[in-house]
């Protein structure tokens, strides 16, 4: 990766970047910072300001990073330091790390007239937990100067979504995650010499599970010594090392001493050579009540080591649990000693669990992985904060039936979002939503409540571009209110001067002539262009009289999503209690008038399917709220097993899911379009127009209506499915012929932009 000059366009041969940060730090956040200087130093002008001297700046000039230590306790005249040696500098942007960072970086950012960008390492409310004197003075500091700051950077997704809860703006969080070196060659020093130089008592045969840890409250180790005796009474081989020091470290070996396990644990202090006690380990163990993306793990994954980590923070994001290592509950002393002695007793499991750990992390979070993502962060601080100084005017909003659980709506959502974003991506974005803070948290974009009028007012005041985004909005068989909700926001948009655009949406039906006369007007007053998904609401225009918009065919913006990796579909079976090498049979059904009575048919359907294919009944609901109802409706008649997936989960991993089916029942749309991505075969069970509209414009499956709906018809479709398994590939041709079709839908935004489109 060589990438300089970065940013010549700036007056500058190279991106200049301070670093500040007090010069205490330990732990994960001193590795992240010393670390993530000493690569960035190869592609930019990156310079670490320090206001104490001690080990980490000491460190910091070892590893060769451009350095300067003020030492002043005295914030102002720290302040006046910092001026004085960066006077007449240029500088791009101004990067914080911990509380004295965050105040030095928010004195100094006037002066310098640069965007100042703070890490979050850890939850900040946490930092000086049992410190009341420090938590009072140092935390509040740093809780009032995080407020100041441009933009932030979550240390993993869990950091982020902390941030996000507690106000801080979701389109200004960017999320990185820890990375380290998988390329050098790790100089251990053999295990039994390692182990005899920490004093441990060891013999061939023990497994010894450690815990490199800080031992503080927030660690959790007294969790660890009540597990450790729970197994040493079943298992005589396990033995515990803790490689770290802390104010509880007489409280916790006395705790070990009243279990009687103090023969079976070793308390090594700080270490000083780490490789070799993850070399010297056989499990690697965390505990922590809260953690961000702890280095602890991916160090011992460098080893190939079997993990076990509370689930907290990013730990997820490493560990997919029961694949590549073990989760358990933060706090809960039962469920980790069972994975204690799961992994003490199967030699062969910890070898696995520490081959598939290291084959992730060194493909996803490496040193060169962070690094790259963090150039990527800073070239988008400076654009973004450029184009805010230059426009007043700016930025897209998008409006639909969002924040209501719905998996077809977060779809539509998700590709709008990515669309937009790859077509420019420092684009404001707010979406007007139900649930803002489900927004905010999964697509890092602001969101204003539906009905905050004087919000939504405000902002499309601001706005360049508004998006009716997909589904069928203009329609009033559920309700007239939804109607004039969504010709209201499409007036009020063009009225405050916005282009507008209707994205991949579907029409009707309308009902009344008033109600139809209101639509033709407002869609032929406000609305620039529309483009549908499907021939049907093409149709319902035209008999609308609209004709004043540019109208075009084109599909449900669904359709460009991707499955989720085989790894992940497979978690997530085994997870939910599915072989991957059986038959299923899908059904995707929702409450609706008269489904009730249909409920036996359904039944009856599944347990055939059962008997006579070896497909068994998988219900799959795509609205957490609504669809489990449904199928619980229908298997209290059932003979046959089944399974119940209701847990909430990504549009792709539901597109990668329904290709391991062999056939699908649907009320749903998008359980429709999902699965046609991976040609399966496909029943429609149509309670609206356009279930019946998508199948048809796909050319494939069948479609019923669901006051028709009988045990036998319900047989002959999922037979004709069935004989329909050999020809996925063509199905799948059919899908890609509406995926490429469906491109227009973005292109035409970028007509209505002036941008480029490829």
């Amino acid at each position: 990766m060589k990438i300089r000059p970065i940013r010549a366009e700036f007056g500058s041969d190279f991106m200049r970047v301070i670093h500040l940060i007090g010069g205490g730090d330990t732990g994960g956040a001193k590795t992240h910072v010393l670390n993530l200087l000493k690569e960035l130093n190869q592609y930019i002008d990156a310079q670490l300001f320090c206001f104490r001297k001690g080990d980490f700046s000491e460190d910091a000039a070892k590893m060769g990073i451009p350095i300067e230590v003020i030492e002043s306790g005295n914030p102002v005249l720290g302040l006046q330091e910092l001026k004085r040696r960066l006077a007449g500098q240029k500088v791009d942007i101004i990067h914080c790390h911990g509380a004295r960072g965050n105040l030095m970086g928010n004195l100094i950012k006037k002066h310098l007239g640069a965007p100042v960008v703070t890490t979050v390492h850890s939850d900040y409310r946490l930092d000086y937990l049992g410190r009341p004197v420090a938590r009072l003075s140092y935390g509040t500091t740093n809780m009032v100067a995080l407020r100041r700051v441009n933009f932030y950077i979550g240390v993993s997704d869990p950091m982020t979504d902390i941030l996000i809860e507690r106000g801080f703006p979701a389109d200004r969080i960017y999320t990185i995650y820890n990375g380290i070196d998988f390329k050098t060659p790790i100089q251990t020093i053999p295990k039994a010499e390692f182990l005899k130089s920490v004093g441990m008592d060891w013999q061939e045969g023990d497994v010894i599970a450690g815990i490199a840890a800080r031992l503080s409250p927030v660690k959790d180790i007294p969790t660890l010594l009540r597990a450790m005796k729970k197994v040493c009474e079943k298992n005589s081989h396990l033995k515990l090392l803790l490689a770290g020091d802390g104010e509880d470290r007489e409280k916790l070996e006395n705790m070990a001493k009243e279990l009687g396990i103090a023969d079976r644990v070793c308390f090594a202090g700080w270490l000083g050579d780490i490789n070799s006690f993850y070399n010297a380990i056989d499990i690697n163990l965390l505990t922590s009540l809260s953690e961000t993306f702890p280095y602890s793990l991916t160090e011992g994954t460098r080893m190939h080591r079997a993990t076990i980590a509370s689930n907290v923070g990013g730990v997820p994001v490493l560990i997919d649990d029961g694949v590549n290592g073990l989760i358990f509950q933060p706090g809960n002393a039962d469920q980790l000693a069972q994975h204690l002695l799961t992994l003490t007793e199967d030699k062969e499991l910890r070898e696995a669990f520490g081959e598939r750990i290291y084959e992730k992390a060194s493909r996803e979070f490496s040193i060169d992985r962070m690094v790259e993502h963090q150039l990527e962060i800073y070239e988008s601080i400076i654009k973004r904060d450029a184009r805010q100084k230059a426009k007043k005017r700016d930025g897209t909003i998008i409006c639909g039936a969002y924040g209501h659980g719905n998996a077809g709506d977060d779809a539509i959502l998700k590709s709008i979002i990515q669309s937009v974003q790859e077509l420019d991506d420092t684009m404001p974005i707010t979406v007007l939503a139900k649930n803002t803070q489900s927004i905010k948290k999964r697509y890092r974009v602001n969101s204003i409540y539906s009905f905050n009028l004087p919000r939504m007012f405000n902002a499309m005041r601001k706005s360049v571009l508004y998006i009716n985004g997909g589904g069928t909005l203009i329609q009033n068989a559920t309700s007239h209110r939804s109607l004039w909700y969504y010709l209201f926001t499409l007036w009020l948009a063009k009225f405050l001067g916005n282009k507008v655009d209707m994205y991949g949406c579907g029409i009707g039906p309308v009902w009344g002539n008033k109600n139809i006369r209101l639509v033709k007007k407002v869609l032929d007053c406000s609305v620039d262009t529309i483009t549908l998904r499907e021939q049907d609401s093409m149709a319902e225009l035209e008999s609308f009289g609209v004709k004043r918009p540019k109208i075009l065919l084109c599909s449900d913006p669904a359709l460009v999503l991707t499955p989720s990796s085989k790894l992940d579909v497979e978690s997530y079976l085994k997870r939910h209690g599915l072989a991957s090498n059986e038959r299923y049979l899908c059904f995707m059904l929702r409450t609706w008038q008269g489904f009730e009575d249909k409920a036996p048919a359904f039944a009856a359907c599944a347990d055939k399917a059962y008997e006579e294919y070896g497909m068994t009944p998988v219900f799959l609901s795509l609205n957490i709220f609504h669809d489990t109802a449904a199928a619980k409706k229908v298997t209290q008649y059932m003979k046959a097993p089944y399974h119940i997936l209701d847990d909430w989960a990504e549009p792709e991993l539901l597109i990668g899911l329904l290709g391991r089916m062999d056939a699908v029942v649907s009320m749903r749309l998008h359980g429709l379009i999902f699965s046609s991505l991976s040609g399966v075969p496909l029943v429609g069970v149509s309670y609206d127009p356009k279930i019946g509209s998508f199948l048809k414009y796909l050319g494939a499956g069948s479609c019923m209506e669901l006051s028709d709906v009988s045990t036998d018809a319900l047989n002959d479709a999922v037979k004709q499915a069935v004989q329909q398994l050999s020809n996925r590939e063509e199905l799948l041709l059919k899908a890609q012929k509406l995926k490429d079709v469906e491109r227009k839908n973005i292109q035409e935004v970028a007509q209505l932009l002036n941008l480029s489109q490829q």
